[in-house]
């Protein structure tokens, strides 16, 4: 094969003087706390620095962002901007292999990068003490990745990204829709006809050549923004950046995409059969405008009218009346093209024929010209975006993120805020023109996804044939010659950083009070945002089932979503949208859940629709029959999902028939004979708020609180009596059970067997501990032998999980079909390993490190706090269970960690569910003379 090489001599850097980064721009706090104070930098090798201080919690978010995503991608080198935010986590010239991810968890903090149409990031969030290590890491990798980058390291992330594209899309039911519908809007020239993923075959064409040659192209400073939210001094942390990043030369020059919307001359048809589902979909997409266009604001309003909720009118026309199972719509936009797409999903048990579906929709756009856009309308979107913008604001990494959009796509850090602003603004007459402009009797791209052997499902016979991909010849192959970048300090970057200071890590103060009923209240008061996080744990869930209506906990909770006596779903759902709040009922295995999330200002009429939903439910017979068939489609479509076999397996495999062993929604059979009757005396007896816990994180005082639930208490009926959780030993003998999936691309893998019970510094938390490095992180043992080793999948990982009564081990991976047999054994080789030699002193000590900053991290948002009361109330824990773990952290060692993997890690006890295709794996499976069990879920 040749290479051809082409120069870009035009784009080379110019040559750099360092000088201190440059103040462009400083954004105080605005009145209303939609804007984001920030500080803007500019170094002189074209890197741009955004600075937000937030000192509330002892941490700080680092999110670099490049403007290079699938978008700026040759369209014969697809998946090539998804393929390098791989390779930037394999180490560079001063980081060893891995050592990124090690060097983050280490310090307590989380990490991760992400690839769309248009930008790349990366982004880490550590306790504050860890910012310059942080900035030399993401300094190292922007300028010497390329010394570290070998051949091998190519070959192993190929195949991971290989791996993830079978997982996410080919190997998952409508995973294809995307790439279908990006090649049905576009030329195949135009960026956005494919996705960020790509092409298997432009991977397998491609080598280590090109992806260096990409990496020089875009991934200078002067296409990336740096954003650094927290807990951090200014001034230290300019030079710091000034250090480590200002001595990069400049890569080529980034001009800016022109907007390139999808222009269709009539509509287009087309339709994906997919044998991995049984809900056929019909999908609408109107080619619209591109991201920051002056008709954006107008069209997210008219998306919200058609598809935005359930007060929507697809969602009432469609759904409510039986004609869907789920409908919806959404105006999504990125930097050249926007899109206005509508969704349904048809009911097979019902026909499922699309036709008359696009009928439907046809009907509903249509009717929208008569029927106008009025004020309440336009105020809706308008509160619901932005109670939504200002609970994005409750974290750094919310903040950083929304700072580095706006900066790398619109040249405005503010431009989402400012966008809420420019809908506010909006009229209904705007509406209304650009429903006129984008929508009506205008051409879309409209995709049929049907089952196997349902093709006469569609909405319409195909009319347009994607045309095929014109690939160059092998040996015409392009690669850039781009210069190399030579870097001079006057440091040695080979020293990383110490930490500072350890932070000051505190719980927050909590308060407790009571209402009557033993109806116990918890909270903790913070006033960064105004807003407030709610849940209302209820005695009851799955466990309080009988045996005769195994599933009446879900459908009850789902038919608690449906609106009250007063009020329909629809209604309850509009009056909820147009307060800016949101108010969601789901089931647990020991409580019924209420999760309220409001603005401070709307708290008080939040809370009376929380009341009358309590209290006086609709329970209508035509809701009812509604939330069963969809409830009964979705069950019979989570058995075209692999991921859902296998858990499902393994959970059946761990407890039996038991209600820890039967899905969380129960078994179709009996779900279809629950009544309406059954339902209502399940609520009457499980929403009782006796002895139920309030917790509440937020805008609101102790005081306030007391006096705004007090409602609870007006509950007449007695407490309700739970029944005590039935515990069984493990059903299942040891082996490999197949759940037969023919034609799976992928095998899905379930190795585990029963362990312990939760509990929060007993003998569940030290087996934890003793996982952590053998499939606890990133860097363990098993995700680095079966993805960054051998490139058998896109992730591997294990836990000990389970609740107050029982639990198990597991290990949870989708692997390569054709390396099934030798995963199992590398896992297997993993747990006899750990057996005999026990964690190393470098994992001691990487466990140690880990977890004795994490902490940091556990508080920033609402959620979080909320979520951490809900662990102190149904584990019954003292606040300073943290401290304990800590301690025993500290103390923990090798020896005792050993005897641990001894007792859990047992190849021999190890119950193997595998879901993939029986007839090329049976062969290879035997070999490992394990025994062999088909499995098929009851």
């Amino acid at each position: 094969m040749k290479l051809k090489t082409w120069s870009l001599l035009l784009l080379l850097c110019p040559p750099l003087v360092s000088a201190a980064p440059t103040l462009v721009k400083q954004v105080e706090r605005a009145q209303d706390g939609l804007v984001i104070p920030y500080q803007e930098y500019q170094l002189d090798n074209g890197l741009t620095l955004l600075l937000n201080t937030d000192q509330s919690d002892p941490v700080v978010h680092v999110e670099m962002t490049y403007h290079v995503g699938s978008a700026r991608e040759e369209p014969e080198q697809t998946g090539f901007a998804h393929f390098f935010e791989h390779m930037m986590f394999q180490g560079s010239k001063h980081v060893g292999d891995q050592e990124h991810f090690r060097l983050i968890n280490e310090a307590g903090g989380t990490m991760n990068g992400s690839t769309n149409r248009d930008r790349t990031n990366y982004y880490q969030t550590v306790p504050a003490n860890h910012l310059e290590k942080v900035l030399w890491l993401e300094a190292d990798r922007m300028g010497f990745l390329l010394e570290a980058v070998s051949q091998h390291k190519f070959e192993i992330q190929r195949d991971t990204v290989k791996n993830e594209r079978s997982q996410r899309i080919d190997n998952q039911p409508y995973g294809l829709v995307g790439e279908r519908m990006g090649e049905l809007l576009y030329p195949r020239d135009h960026p956005y006809s494919w996705q960020p993923i790509g092409y298997v075959e432009d991977l397998d064409r491609v080598n280590v050549e090109h992806l260096k040659a990409f990496f020089k192209r875009w991934y200078g400073p002067n296409n990336a923004t740096l954003v650094i939210s927290g807990d951090f001094d200014t001034e230290q942390t300019l030079a710091w950046v000034e250090k480590y990043f200002g001595s990069i030369p400049a890569g080529p020059e980034v001009k800016s995409a022109t907007p390139q919307p999808a222009q269709l001359d009539d509509s287009r048809y087309q339709t994906l059969v997919d044998s991995r589902i049984r809900m056929p979909m019909l999908y609408v997409s109107y080619p619209t405008v591109w991201l920051g266009h002056k008709d954006e604001a107008a069209l997210d309003v008219l998306a919200n009218v058609l598809g935005g909720g359930k007060s929507s009118l697809l969602y009432q026309e469609l759904v409510e009346t039986g004609k869907a199972v789920s409908a919806g719509a959404n105006h999504y936009c990125a930097e050249l093209a926007c899109t206005l797409s509508v969704w349904a999903y048809s009911n097979p048990s019902e026909g499922g024929a699309l036709t008359p579906l696009k009928t439907e929709v046809d009907r509903i756009v249509a009717e929208l010209a008569q029927r106008g856009i009025n004020d309440s309308d336009v105020q809706k979107a308008v509160t619901e975006l932005r109670a939504n913008l200002i609970l994005g604001l409750d974290s750094t990494q919310g903040k950083a993120r929304q700072l580095a959009l706006g900066k790398v796509l619109k040249d405005d850090p503010l431009f989402s805020i400012n966008a809420w602003r420019a809908l506010a603004t909006t009229t209904p007459s705007q509406v209304t023109n650009v429903y006129q402009q984008y929508l009506q009797d205008k051409p879309a791209a409209i995709l049929s996804v049907v089952p196997t052997d349902k093709t006469d499902w569609q909405a319409a016979e195909p009319n347009y044939i994607t045309p095929a991909r014109e690939l160059p010849s092998d040996d015409e192959k392009i690669v850039a010659n781009l210069p190399e970048r030579q870097i001079q300090d006057d440091f040695d970057r080979s020293i990383m950083p110490n930490a500072g200071a350890p932070v000051t890590i505190k719980v927050p103060p909590l308060w407790q009070d009571s209402l009557g009923n033993n109806i116990q209240l918890q909270g903790i008061v913070n006033d960064e945002i105004p807003a407030v996080s709610i849940i209302v744990a209820l005695p009851g869930g799955q466990r309080s089932e009988q045996p005769e209506n195994i599933g009446v906990a879900s459908l009850t909770a789902a038919m608690m979503n449906q609106g009250t006596e007063r009020l329909t779903s629809g209604e309850f759902s509009e009056a909820l949208e147009k307060l800016g709040a949101s108010v969601s009922v789901s089931q647990g295995f020991y409580t019924n859940v209420m999760k309220i999330t409001t603005l401070t200002e709307t708290l008080t009429p939040t809370l009376e629709l929380v009341e009358e939903l309590l209290f006086t439910p609709g329970f209508r017979e035509q809701d009812f029959k509604k939330v069963k068939t969809r409830t009964l489609e979705s069950m019979a479509q989570s058995r075209h999902q692999p991921s859902w076999l296998a858990q499902q397996a393994f959970r059946q495999l761990m407890y039996g028939q038991t209600r820890m062993g039967l899905p969380d929604e129960g078994q179709a059979e009996q779900v279809a004979d629950i009544t309406l009757e059954q339902v209502r005396a399940y609520y009457k007896q499980y929403y009782n708020p006796a002895n139920g816990h309030v917790l509440i994180a937020g805008d609101i005082s102790a005081a306030q609180a007391k006096k705004d639930f007090a409602f609870l208490t007006q509950w007449q009926e007695d407490a309700p009596k739970v029944p005590a959780v039935e515990v069984q030993p493990q059903p299942a003998k040891p082996g490999i059970y197949i759940v037969d999936m023919p034609d799976a691309v992928q095998s899905v893998l379930r190795v585990g067997q029963r362990a312990l019970p939760r509990d929060a510094t007993g003998s569940f938390f030290y087996a934890n501990l003793m996982n952590f490095n053998l499939g606890g992180n990133f860097n363990s043992r098993i995700n680095q032998n079966l993805r960054e080793d051998k490139g058998y999948t896109y992730g591997a990982h294990s836990y000990f999980t389970g609740n107050r009564d029982a639990g198990v081990f597991l290990v949870a991976t989708d692997v390569r079909a054709d390396v099934t047999s030798e995963a199992i054994e590398n896992i297997l080789h993993e747990f006899t390993q750990l057996q005999k030699q026990g964690p190393t002193a470098k994992e001691l000590a990487y466990l140690r490190s880990s977890y004795s900053q994490q902490d940091a991290l556990a508080y920033e948002t609402l959620s979080n706090k909320a979520g951490f009361l809900l662990q102190l109330a149904m584990m019954e824990l003292s606040p300073d269970y943290l401290a304990q773990q800590q301690e025993i952290v500290s103390k923990v060692d090798a020896g005792t960690l050993t005897k641990l993997a001894q007792q859990w890690l047992d190849p021999s006890d190890m119950v193997i569910v595998v879901v993939g295709d029986k007839a090329k794996l049976e062969k290879s499976l035997s070999k490992l003379h394990l025994p062999l069990y088909d499995f098929t879920l009851e």
